[in-house]
């Protein structure tokens, strides 16, 4: 009898969700066991739309450009439609801004893609470390016996034909198989849907020819004859969302369901007084619209749930495939950090509780944004705005989906997150009781994104974006803001000796390989776990990179940078990147980032070891060493 393969993790299914997570855990050296019941990857349909969070996260894993390669659509705006009054159809009652100026971002649009060809990056990616996708397969059983301690469960596979079955051990089992999943049903976890179903949709990819205005814009048109969405693509594509069958219908049926052409009669009925045919039709599908959620996440954090496995909700405000992005990355790194030895088991409890957090309020916000999109809009003659000529006027005050839409823009884009404290985001009942923490001032919140910045990096001039200089890498992200060189010196010095005594956060976790690492790692020269960058509150021509940085500190050369570019969020600071983070000018802070770019905690920059000794309590919650109890060494 062959022998059982072992696997780090055995991933169940290649959309977004199980794609990201293998591409982490893959360019991390794991063994990964990736399978998918499909053939090919998504040939056509599904989702398609990627917020600016998520693109920014793409981009800090080199990603960005190959996704754009393929000439993506970009909605930097919003266009509304309703009723005109009369039985004249529709007309446009106002735009917005895709993602508001209020919202710090580098890219305020939404990218529109199909999901077939964001899936081909992450299978390049995979193939370029080592890891394909095994196709079509499925899983058939699974169980933790507890015949091996260090590969706990066992897992059988089938070829979906049943000519071949596999059967392997592995350390982690994840299931990112969608609504259906095999996974979560034997594991007899509920998906828990929130409301019935009120509203029957069809969807449509295709080319078409049309007067519509708007039709390179995203739209929400809504019309006596009901709704549509309105989504550009790339290749001259649209996508439209539109209304088939509504609970106030006479002959209302959940279950309806409706051809090609009945979709697009609808489409021309809602239109009105404008036409649209299709020249191509790539893909339709009818699909009901609920809510639903998973009741668990894990039962033992062995066993994980990610992306529509957990979270059912409908598709129009472009929110599945990006909470799946973010399942994955936040699950990724925490098996990172247990596996590596650097965290304990007991951290992977945080991928539930942040991540079913976040798809609750998801669920929240979907069934109002689709309870509204489905209501049928009043007419401005209904509503009362006629004028005396019997002109139809401009209403006085926005509808409810204008509103909701326009409150829930900093939620759509991904820069909504907002993490409950725990051991990774600090407060005030957090383990570590510094009063350093947090500094009289900051604006950086525990669990929410860090901001971005544009700084100088000292060593070439280049001026760069702060939040993107350290990659995807693993690594917490420790941002040593300097203030004032004249000031800071001495807290700076003291800072880099306490970082070298023996049980500091740093020193306990260095290199193994550290004598072999070469001069030409900028990222992690003495641990896999921090990466530093020091930022001065100084203009470039008069930094020192020898003269200010000390021992460790100095082997970050390339992530020296000088704070002396305007931003107009802060108009009047001299160190616009201290400024926008809340942090003194002069006398700078430490901030440290998880590796998911949310913010841990920031302390206050001090003479002596008290920002260290801070830093060693905070890390001391969750790592698997003691920290903070030995004096200074030798430099490493």
């Amino acid at each position: 009898m062959a022998s059982t393969e072992n696997y780090d993790i055995v991933i169940v299914g290649a959309g977004p969700v199980g794609l990201f997570l293998s591409v982490c855990l893959a360019r991390w050296g794991y063994k990964i066991k990736h399978i998918d019941n499909r053939s090919e990857p998504t040939a056509t349909g599904r989702a398609d739309g990627i917020q600016p969070r998520s693109l920014e996260l793409l981009r800090n894993m080199g990603l960005k450009r190959k996704i754009m390669a393929h000439g993506p659509a970009k909605v930097y705006e919003v266009a509304f439609w309703d009723p005109s009054g009369g039985g004249k159809g529709i007309r446009r009652t106002g735009t917005s801004a895709s993602c508001p100026k209020f919202i710090d971002t580098r890219y305020p649009f939404t990218t529109l893609l199909h999901q077939g060809l964001i899936e081909r990056v992450f299978i390049d990616d995979l193939k370029e470390n080592g890891v394909d996708v095994q196709r079509p397969w499925t899983i058939t059983d699974f169980e933790t016996d507890g015949k091996d301690q260090a590969y706990p469960i066992r897992v059988a596979l089938s070829s979906v034909s049943g000519d071949e079955r596999e059967m392997v051990r592995t350390k982690y089992l994840f299931s990112g198989e969608g609504a259906r999943s095999f996974v979560r049903q034997k594991l007899g976890i509920e998906l828990i849907h929130k409301d019935p179903i009120t509203n029957v949709w069809g969807v449509m990819d295709g080319v078409v020819r049309t007067n519509f205005p708007d039709i390179k814009m995203k739209c929400t048109i809504h019309s006596d004859a009901g709704s549509i969405m309105v989504i550009p693509r790339e290749n001259n594509m649209v996508r439209l969302y539109i209304q088939i069958a509504s609970s106030t219908d006479e002959d209302w049926d959940p279950k309806r369901t409706a051809t090609e052409q009945q979709i697009q009669d609808s489409a021309n009925k809602i239109l009105q007084p404008y036409n649209i045919e299709w020249e191509r039709v790539e893909w339709y599908s009818v699909y009901p619209i609920g809510q639903g959620i998973a009741e668990k996440y894990t039962l033992d954090q062995r066993i994980f749930l990610g992306g529509d496995c957990c979270h059912t909700h409908s598709p129009k405000a472009g929110q599945g495939m990006n909470t799946a992005f973010l399942d994955a990355q936040n699950l990724a790194w925490k098996i990172h950090h247990v596996e590596s030895g650097f965290a304990k088991q007991s951290i992977l409890t945080s991928y539930e509780e942040e991540r079913k957090l976040i798809a609750e309020n998801l669920l929240d916000f979907d069934s109002k944004y689709a309870s509204l999109f489905s209501a049928r809009t009043p007419s401005a003659r209904e509503l009362g705005f006629a004028g005396k000529a019997g002109n139809v006027e401009e209403p006085s005050e926005e509808n409810e989906f204008v509103k909701m839409f326009k409150s829930s823009c900093e939620f759509v884009s991904g820069y909504g997150v907002a993490y409950k404290p725990n051991v990774f985001n600090w407060d005030t009942r957090h383990r570590a009781k510094s009063s350093l923490f947090d500094p009289k001032g900051v604006k950086l919140q525990s669990g929410r994104m860090f901001t971005p910045a544009n700084v100088t990096r000292v060593i070439d001039a280049n001026v760069v974006h702060l939040e993107q200089e350290i990659p995807w890498n693993g690594s917490f992200r420790i941002y040593v803001f300097g203030g004032k060189p004249s000031m800071t010196r001495k807290a700076i010095f003291d800072f880099d000796v306490n970082m070298r005594k023996k049980s500091s956060f740093y020193t306990s976790y260095k290199r193994s390989d550290i004598s072999s690492v070469t001069h030409h790692e900028i990222h992690n020269p003495h641990s896999h776990f921090f990466t530093f960058c020091i930022i001065f509150g100084a203009p470039r021509q008069t930094i020192e990179i020898s003269e200010e940085l000390p021992g460790v500190l100095s082997n970050y050369s390339s992530h020296v940078y000088a704070d002396d570019i305007w931003d107009p969020r802060v108009p009047d600071a001299t160190a616009a990147a201290h400024a926008k983070m809340g942090l003194d000018q002069e006398r700078g802070g430490v901030v440290v980032v998880r590796p998911d770019g949310y913010v841990g905690c920031t302390v206050q920059l001090v003479e002596g070891s008290g920002t260290v000794d801070a830093l060693n309590d905070y890390f001391g919650a969750f790592v698997t060493k003691s920290l903070g109890k030995e004096y200074a060494q030798a430099y490493l």
